[in-house]
């Protein structure tokens, strides 16, 4: 039913009803899709902000991939209808939208690519997608065969959503010698100083096609017709009509006829996407297919090697091999490949979120460490002098701060230091602390030290006599917008964080010879951490916040939201928790939060509005912050364990964030174990029928840090200023490990094993033995051999 190929390219999934929201992900620098298994489409390209190009039938245009909506409902999808035109059989490929079972059924989510191999009624079609490396466009091929033994007459009819585009305009035609049906739209505005931004804007929508069709029908509602979309009307007739849309729904139907004798196949090509004007299309079809659609100046096969080149450029820095195959595949395949679509493409925004952009390039010092030092630069430029970041990083002259970029957060400058320090550790490059940087609002520049010192001190100031951080409308959490709208709520994760961040701080000015400063923010951690412990620890765990009315949430007293899972986390990278605040929190966590599908974020999920804390309660109980699985923040918790040596708590919990190994989870969590989302339905012990249940949503900050996890913590190749230290922490029930690491322009080869008698870690680089696991001055181009030594698993006495 679900496997991973032998070359570990594609997990595959045998049935279009057994995962039905299934579904793989490719992107480039201008555009992303999301497919699933049955056919259905969300894509988004960038004209510079997010635009759509293919949007469902007969409803506007909505925001890009909510979590979990049925976005396939309206049918916004790519399709391949086949009719036998003797029987007048018909079914449709991938599955949708005619439902027809296949006799054999294959959808393979890829790298670079996204295919379909589906037979029935004696006929095979295959289809695969890829995206070029850097324009807006769907690269499509269809392969038809004949599996029965008499030849066959069929019709074969590519079907391509457009949908409702614009109150203002919309209409479409086929163009006969483009060989292309082209729908228009116009970006509607109503300011007319508007109209000289959109003017320029890609408001066709086409579907080429490499070889001339026999018919094809651009309105959507003579298509469908009273049959609808499970049976048109359309396809009773012998051919298509060749209608237009005149201010109606259009679409993208083509309908080729053949005949097929037994084993012979026929091949086909398109190109979907958008366009500003046909003088476009047909560069695009002179480019693609040649000046007469003929395979002479194939730009189509090019582009689909080009973009395959493009994809593996995202290679992470560790390969392992471990007795968990399901692990080995995701993080040596598929876990650098969704943290390098974060970093490479800023989820496609112009306005990221300021903690997104600072985690997805901590992701990216791993994979592209350059990118995420010019990233570094980007948003320190952006900082006031008072040492306030932003809520959001603009990255293109024409974008502004958007949506939830326009209220105001707190917790922006704890990411500078945290994130920061994930690419010294990779890098070494502590000049970078010496480059100079502007401010926003001021002409003076300040280096990149100065930067981050004023963001310190930011947070030194920005708090309340206790000592407490303020909240305002929302510190990483989001919606907890009226915790502190009024000046006075204060956060217990930020206060929690805030220490943390002068912790790291302090170690990056330690290793950069700033010895005063490290002492002084040392200082600062533990008077943080003390503020922390006399007013949020409630006797097993800490508190979440502190109202405008000076009330504390997160307590043993609340019925609703009664236990947070991020000021547990944090408190042990921060040092708050001591060996048996430690011991508490660690068990309130377990018993409270922790559920077959991993640490929930709160618990018990709000059931109704509370206004003192915000929209975060209105959310469906067990949905996105209001005590789902959130990822991101399970993360924060897992890496706080291996902080603390818990070794055998955190390897659990990070195995918990994909999908399997069993197949009952895999099919409750409804989604293939090729992204980790943003969150999976929580509310375990409220509404466990529906827990489990993926998002989808796979922009999520969660990546950057699970390989932190992996490299900080459970294989302990963690770098340093002098080099790298190799502390594993293995599971218990772990005998051994191999991995390769990629590390400065070295590569070590590493075996990890238990010897019985062995009383603590003992690391042999090329036989010698390396004193407190570090391997110092590691040489560019050089490799190592790396012996690792680890104690036997400790056997629990009963």
């Amino acid at each position: 039913m679900i496997r991973a190929t032998e070359d570990q390219e594609f997990y595959e999934l045998t049935s279009p009803t057994l995962l039905p929201k299934a579904s793989g992900f490719l992107w480039n620098e201008k555009m992303m899709i999301h497919m699933n298994c049955r056919g259905y489409a969300v894509a988004q390209f960038m004209q510079p902000e997010p635009a759509k190009y293919s949007h469902a039938p007969n409803l506007e245009a909505k925001t890009f991939m909510q979590p979990e909506q049925p976005y396939y409902a309206h049918h916004p999808g790519r399709f391949v209808f086949v009719k036998d035109e003797e029987s007048g059989e018909i079914f449709s490929a991938p599955y949708e939208p005619v439902r027809v079972p296949a006799d054999s059924y294959t959808f393979a989510a890829g790298k670079s690519s996204i295919h379909w191999k589906v037979e029935c009624h004696g006929v095979r079609v295959e289809m695969s997608l890829r995206l070029t490396k850097d324009e807006p466009m769907e690269l499509w091929r269809v392969k038809v065969t004949n599996l029965s033994s008499a030849a066959r007459r069929l019709s074969v009819y590519p079907y391509f959503t457009v949908g409702y585009m614009s109150w203002m305009n919309q209409s479409g035609e086929y163009n006969a010698d483009l060989q292309a049906i082209i729908c228009s739209s116009i970006t509607p505005y109503q300011k007319y100083k508007d109209y000289y931004t959109i003017k320029n804007f890609a408001d066709k929508t086409y579907l080429l096609a490499e070889r001339k069709p026999a018919a094809w029908e651009v309105n959507h509602e003579a298509f469908e017709g009273e049959g609808g979309i499970m049976r048109p009307s359309a396809l009773a007739s012998e051919e298509l009509a060749g209608g237009d849309a005149r201010y109606e729904t259009p679409v993208c139907a083509l309908q080729y006829r053949v005949r097929l004798a037994p084993g012979e196949a026929e091949d086909y090509r398109f190109i979907f996407g958008p366009a500003h004007d046909e003088q476009e299309i047909e560069a695009i079809r002179s480019r693609m297919f040649g000046p007469s659609g003929t395979e002479g100046a194939d730009g189509f096969a090019l582009a689909e090697t080009e973009y395959d080149a493009y994809v593996r450029e995202g290679r992470g820095c560790i390969e392992i091999a471990t007795p968990d195959p399901g692990l080995d595949n995701f993080v040596n395949h598929w876990l650098p490949r969704q943290m390098y679509y974060h970093g490479q493409t800023n989820r496609l925004s112009t306005d990221p979120q300021t903690r997104n952009y600072l985690q997805d390039n901590m992701g990216m010092s791993y994979i592209k460490p350059q990118t995420a030092r010019n990233s570094f630069l980007v948003a320190l430029a952006q900082q006031k002098a008072s040492g306030a970041m932003p809520d959001g990083i603009i990255l293109h002259p024409d974008a502004e701060l958007k949506y939830i970029n326009q209220v105001p957060h707190t917790d922006h400058c704890v990411w500078l230091p945290v994130c920061l320090s994930t690419y010294l550790d990779e890098t070494g490059d502590y000049a970078l602390l010496d480059e100079k940087v502007p401010f926003a609002d001021d002409e003076r520049e300040a280096s990149v030290y100065e930067h981050i010192d004023l963001a310190m001190r930011w947070l030194i100031g920005d708090r309340d006599e206790r000592g407490l951080n303020y909240i305002n409308q929302g510190d990483w959490c989001d919606p907890m917008n009226m915790v502190g709208y009024k000046g006075k709520g204060v956060s217990g994760w930020l206060t929690i964080a805030t220490a943390y961040a002068f912790k790291v701080w302090a170690d990056i000015c330690q290793a950069s010879g700033r010895e005063s400063a490290a002492r002084e923010y040392r200082l600062e951690a533990e008077r943080t951490n003390e503020a922390a412990n006399v007013h949020f620890w409630d006797g097993e765990w800490y508190a979440r916040g502190i109202t405008d009315d000076n009330v504390r949430f997160g307590i043993r007293t609340d019925t609703e939201g009664r236990i947070f899972v991020n000021p547990q986390g944090w408190s042990l990278l921060s040092g708050a928790a001591d060996a048996e605040k430690q011991a508490k929190l660690i068990r309130a966590v377990e018993e409270q939060l922790e559920s077959p599908y991993g640490v929930e974020k709160l618990a018990p999920s709000f059931t109704a509005m509370r206004e003192d804390v915000g929209r975060v309660t209105q959310k469906h109980p067990g949905s996105a912050e209001n005590g789902a699985v959130y990822n991101h923040a399970a993360a924060f918790y897992i890496y706080a364990l291996y902080a603390v040596g818990e070794a055998d708590n955190a390897y659990r919990l990070l195995r918990k964030m994909l999908p399997g190994p069993s197949m009952e989870d895999i099919v409750q969590r409804g989604q293939l174990p090729v992204f980790i989302p943003n969150y999976y339905r929580g509310a375990y012990r409220q509404f466990p029928r529906t827990a489990g249940r993926s998002s989808h949503l796979f922009n999520t900050g969660t990546v950057p840090w699970v390989y932190r996890c992996l490299i900080d913590g459970l294989f302990g190749v963690q770098g340093t200023a002098e080099g790298i230290r190799i502390q594993p922490q293995l599971p218990s029930g772990w005998n051994e490990a191999r991995l390769k690491r990629e590390f400065r322009g070295a590569v070590l080869q590493i075996e990890i094993r238990r010897e019985p008698g062995a009383t603590e870690t003992e690391v042999y680089v090329d036989g010698a033995l390396a004193p407190d696991g570090l391997i110092r001055d590691v040489r560019p181009k050089a490799e190592y051999r790396v012996q690792v030594v680890i104690p036997a698993a400790r056997k629990e006495i009963l």
